[in-house]
């Protein structure tokens, strides 16, 4: 097995090497230059990854090449073949190593491997495994339960991904303005979402999405979206106070827009001309929520509650589920065949999360996500902080942006060279980065060590 190497992070590197020149040297037979590929980070602009070249090894080249055959063109993956993981650690074909800050996009919060996850994966499968939603099983409503009892909600709508949550709230917004329109009155029908936002790639949820090149190879989507600034709160209450808004969708912390946190004031904000005119507000927490802001949903920092929250991403520990939490006068709205789905809520899945929202949810796990994030944020501002191209370094608990004027990319390959692996976010120039939420204080120490050789 190949040992992570020494210069498991550029991150270090990038802070004392970035304002060096490139000066080309001999690579050592299993390390790569830190200083090239830092310095290179500089002058390349953020593009799909080009694997041409950079396919050598045997089982890594078959398997990218069968993948070009058989499978749509949908993603532009780096040139890695991972095939197994351990807590923290992903290993690749070829028995490479890699410390794993990115979670499958913040997927995995127990890391890899948890032996109850997987227990309780085996013992379910064994028993029973999907019937659809035209019976009633044990695990979905022992779910539905915790999540109402640890939480804002009083009932509980399964889906199979963050973008069906999404839609589902959509739809229930519609209902619910439907339900309540009283007089013969038009119901409000319109939505608002935020600058950076991401909800989905669905159609309903696409166009809730702010990036424009996300939607406009799909044009039309779903009319009557109106985009404003994140936290112009004015610009907000202005809008919904016309009437025609059914539901303002809403992240506490925007992951794929580049880690910005909203404030309280605009949350607050949100909330009180929700109440007064009758529009619904959705806060989705499918990539901040579980405890990865080291509060169980992230919306509890700022005491504002909303009527509908999405989740998604962490909740079946990397089985794809989704849900939507509702409270009682949005539930009360929705009917037998409403809206439906053959796969959400199984009890392989729901059985999965129990494991994860049991783990997640105790006080002194999530005290060890804020403990862990704060030490992690210092340890980036102490090796980072300095440095002219560092604009900021954010988050909150274990969701953190370090905000570059340079790309990003070009960084977060050559530290997966390295064998750290990390992400982008916002418009290609943050390092966002959602370990696991059981790493170590060892562990994260590794990311920003300045020992390269």
């Amino acid at each position: 097995m190949i040992q992570l190497l020494n210069c498991h992070a550029l991150f270090g590197g990038f802070s004392t090497w970035i304002d060096k020149a490139y000066q080309p040297e001999k690579k050592k037979s299993t390390q790569i230059s830190c200083q090239r590929v830092v310095t290179a980070c500089l002058n390349v602009d953020v593009e799909a990854p080009n694997n041409a070249g950079k396919i050598s090894l045997g089982k890594t080249k078959e398997v990218i090449e069968s993948e070009g055959k058989f499978l749509v063109g949908t993603y532009a993956r780096t040139p890695v073949v991972l095939e197994s993981g351990k807590g923290c650690k992903l290993y690749d074909v070829e028995g490479k190593e890699y410390l794993d800050l990115s979670s499958g996009i913040a997927v995995n919060a127990l890391g890899h491997g948890d032996e109850d996850w997987f227990e309780a994966l085996v013992e379910q499968a064994r028993t029973l495994t999907d019937v659809s939603n035209l019976y009633h099983s044990v695990p979905q409503v022992e779910l539905a339960k915790i999540l109402v009892a640890h939480s804002f909600a009083d009932r509980v709508f399964f889906a199979n991904s963050g973008t069906e949550a999404n839609e589902a709230a959509i739809k229930f917004a519609r209902k619910y303005q439907r339900h309540t329109c009283a007089d013969g009155k038009e119901p409000a029908t319109e939505f608002i979402a935020f600058s950076n936002c991401f909800h989905g790639r669905t159609l309903g949820s696409l166009a809730l999405t702010s990036k424009e090149n996300y939607r406009a190879p799909f044009e039309p989507v779903m009319p009557g979206v109106t985009f404003l600034e994140y936290g112009n709160t004015q610009a907000a209450i202005d809008l919904i106070r016309q009437g025609k808004i059914a539901g303002v969708f809403v992240e506490p912390i925007q992951g794929e827009g580049g880690v910005y946190s909203a404030t309280k004031e605009f949350l607050e904000s949100l909330r009180n001309v929700c109440n007064e005119t009758g529009a619904l507000l959705v806060f989705d927490e499918i990539q901040c929520g579980l405890g990865r802001s080291g509060y169980l949903w992230a919306h509890e920092a700022y005491g504002v509650f909303p009527d509908m929250m999405t989740l998604a991403k962490p909740l079946a520990g990397g089985l794809p589920t989704g849900a939507v939490l509702v409270t009682e006068k949005v539930g009360s709205a929705i009917n037998y065949g409403d809206h439906g789905s053959t796969f959400a809520g199984s009890p392989l899945v729901c059985a999965a999360a129990l494991i994860v929202l049991n783990k997640v949810s105790k006080p002194d796990f999530l005290a060890s996500v804020s403990k862990k994030g704060s030490f992690f944020k210092d340890l980036l501002k102490q090796k980072l902080g300095g440095n002219r191209h560092v604009r900021e370094i954010r988050g909150a608990g274990l969701i953190i942006g370090i905000d570059l004027d340079v790309p990003a990319s070009p960084l977060v390959g050559a530290c997966r060279d390295s064998g750290l692996l990390i992400l982008t976010a916002g418009k290609g120039n943050v390092v966002r980065l959602v370990p696991p939420l059981i790493i170590t204080e060892q562990e994260l120490e590794l990311a920003p060590s300045f020992s390269c050789s």
